[in-house]
C-alpha cells in the first residue's frame, strides 16, 4: 500500500509543477510582444510628434488604467477592447487609413499586437511605441520618464 500511496504523491506532484509551468509560460508569453515590422516610437517622440499633430497617438488600454495612471498628454483614449474599434479609430483619423498613427498600452505588448492586426486591416502607416506607459524592455516608459498626463476618469473611448 506504501509504494501506491508513493506513486499516487508522485503524479500529484508531477501534474502540479506540469500546471505550475504551463502557467508561467502563458504569463510569459501574454508578456512578450510580437514581432512588428512598422514603426516605432520612443515615447518622447510620441508626445512631441502627438502635439506638434504629426501623429495621432492612440492610448488603447482600458478606462481602468486610464483612470489610474492619466492619459499621456496628447493622446486620444481608445479602448482596444471595443467591438467597434477599427471604425472608432478610422473616425478618428477622418477616414484616412493612411494617417500615421501611434499606438501606446501599458508595456507595449497590446500595442504590438494591434499594430500588426490593423497593419493587415488596411491602415498603412501604424506606429507602434513599444515603452508603453509603465516601461519595458524598450525603455521606462511615460509616467517614469516624467512626459505630462491627463487624469481621465475612464469614461471616453
Amino acid at each position: 500500500m506504501g509504494d501506491r500511496v508513493n506513486r499516487t504523491r508522485r503524479w500529484v506532484l508531477l501534474g502540479g509543477g506540469a500546471a505550475i509551468t504551463a502557467g508561467f509560460a502563458i504569463r510569459q508569453y501574454r508578456l512578450i510582444p510580437q514581432d512588428y515590422s512598422g514603426g516605432r516610437l520612443s515615447v518622447a517622440d510620441a508626445h512631441e510628434q502627438a502635439l506638434s499633430g504629426n501623429v495621432l497617438l492612440v492610448d488603447i488600454r482600458t478606462p481602468r488604467e486610464w483612470k489610474a495612471t492619466g492619459v499621456g498628454e496628447g493622446a486620444y483614449p481608445l479602448d482596444m477592447r471595443r467591438d467597434d474599434f477599427e471604425q472608432a479609430l478610422a473616425q478618428l483619423t477622418g477616414g484616412n487609413r493612411n494617417t500615421r498613427v501611434a499606438l501606446i498600452c501599458a508595456r507595449g505588448v497590446r500595442s504590438a499586437r494591434l499594430s500588426n492586426i490593423l497593419t493587415e486591416a488596411g491602415f498603412t502607416n501604424v506606429i507602434d511605441v513599444p515603452e508603453g506607459m509603465l516601461g519595458s524592455a524598450a525603455g521606462p516608459g511615460w509616467v517614469r520618464a516624467g512626459l505630462p498626463v491627463q487624469r481621465n476618469t475612464g469614461e471616453t473611448g
